[in-house]
């Protein structure tokens, strides 16, 4: 039976907030430089969960069919308008808009194209994680809250419990806290306050004089005693007891390894008191001696946040500090050796990411250091403020060269070259010890030639 090629038409909002369709224009999308229609194998119902924002001072604009021309709305209803993806979901285009010269810098947010067809909207984006670990429709905010309660009242002294539930539940809403309160899944351990890079898109702290004046977190402002958080990550295991995970390295801290001794210690009175599970550690990665430290404890699975694995398009991003590129290529390696499981958590951005040179870049980065999963996590910013951030001074048409071949096709590709990758979102129980089937450092060699796709987005 022949799929139905779906046209979803052009969405966007008045200045009251209201949105609307225009059934005479057409949904575009973009990719770094290049605008075009969105791929019928990219179009998916808007899933539940997801949000709507509007894009101030951004001239919504669709393709006229009749004309083949790029064409605003008419009416008063002329404001851009996006969607964040429910987790679990990575976006493959952003919209496609015109600025205007007062256009303010966007909060550190997704933007998916979006378009309306049939009685529902559509976004592009695929669905790269089936498990529900941050679903909460059907979960009551009085369950919740309950469950905060109980544990502030039985554990008055502890405060990272306090954080977590006072600040990450009842501030932020943020979904790994939530499900702390809720005895499910993955607990969060925030343990840092500092951080040796300067990412641009960070989500708890901006340095002076950055245009970034507010960020959607704050970032910790103590540091735990290692009591405290296994404390933490005993209880988690005491109410989730079937899956149980524990994550250094969230929202609201640093990174974790700028305290090495403290995770080390945390890891070690948890293992040696019979602690289950995975305990995991998002990280930038940049200390080699600190990931072994930890891999000798006990630690199980290692996320990597990287936007690149291009040393320029990393640096650039991140803004290193006394470390670069390969030393988070190091600190894969000693993970790897001592068996713990690595996931880059990679920061999707459409028509940077899924180019010919960053597969090539990615591919070596997972093969020669012994990756076993990509995260593929959506890359929370101004679409057209990273493309600048990126540009480094080259103009912008030379990124525009760089053909994007969709992140369907990419992520094909790069399982091509290395069969051996789990994909997702979330952070896998992989119980106390993970079967990592990653090739070994310097066992796995890049195909010769690479095998070549070409890109599949509809140019105008």
């Amino acid at each position: 039976m022949a799929v139905q090629h779906i046209e979803p038409h052009l969405v966007m909002a008045d200045e009251q907030g209201n949105i609307y369709d225009d059934p005479h224009l057409l949904m575009l999308c973009r990719r770094g430089a290049q605008w075009g229609l969105p791929r019928p194998d990219e179009i998916m119902p808007l899933p539940e969960e997801s949000e709507f924002f509007l894009l101030p001072g951004r001239q919504a604009v669709g393709l006229d069919p009749e004309s083949g021309h790029i064409a605003a709305p008419d009416g008063e209803a002329q404001l851009a308008v996006a969607a964040f993806a429910a987790p679990g979901y990575t976006i493959s285009a952003h919209p496609a808009y015109k600025s205007r010269p007062e256009a303010p810098l966007l909060p550190l947010f997704a933007y998916g194209a979006v378009g309306f067809a049939g009685g529902r909207f559509y976004i592009c984006a695929r669905r790269v994680d089936a498990e529900p670990r941050q679903e909460f429709r059907n979960i009551p905010r009085s369950r919740i809250e309950k469950g905060a309660r109980a544990l502030l009242r039985a554990h008055p002294d502890n405060r990272l419990i306090r954080h977590i539930l006072d600040n990450c539940v009842a501030r932020y809403d943020c979904p790994a806290a939530r499900n702390f309160a809720l005895g499910r899944y993955e607990a969060p351990l925030p343990t840092s306050r500092v951080c040796n890079a300067r990412c641009v898109g960070c989500i708890s702290a901006q340095e002076k004089g950055s245009p970034v004046h507010v960020t959607p977190q704050c970032r910790l402002t103590f540091t735990p005693a290692p009591e405290e958080v296994v404390e933490v990550m005993r209880i988690h295991s005491q109410r989730e007891t079937q899956v149980p995970v524990y994550s250094f390295g969230q929202g609201c801290e640093g990174d974790p390894l700028m305290n090495p001794d403290l995770l080390v210690e945390s890891v070690r009175l948890f293992r040696t008191g019979g602690g289950p599970g995975t305990v995991n550690c998002n990280t930038n990665a940049s200390v080699p001696q600190a990931v072994a430290r930890l891999a000798e404890v006990g630690l199980t699975s290692l996320r990597v946040s990287c936007n690149s694995a291009r040393d320029t398009l990393y640096a650039r991003y991140y803004r290193p500090v006394q470390y670069s590129l390969e030393d988070v290529r190091a600190s894969i390696r000693e993970a790897r050796v001592r068996n713990v499981w690595v996931s880059l958590n990679l920061l999707f951005f459409p028509g940077i990411t899924d180019t010919e040179e960053e597969l090539e870049a990615l591919a070596r980065l997972v093969g020669e250091n012994g990756v076993s999963m990509i995260q593929w996590r959506n890359l929370n910013i101004d679409p057209e403020w990273y493309f600048r951030c990126m540009d480094g001074g080259e103009g912008e048409a030379q990124l525009a060269l760089k053909p994007a071949m969709g992140l369907a096709r990419f992520m094909k590709r790069l399982k091509k070259l290395c069969p051996w990758l789990r994909y997702g979102y979330f952070n896998p129980y992989l119980g106390e010890r993970a079967a990592i089937t990653a090739p070994m450092p310097g066992e796995w060699h890049m195909p010769v030639p690479l095998p070549h796709g070409k890109a599949d987005m509809a140019e105008l």
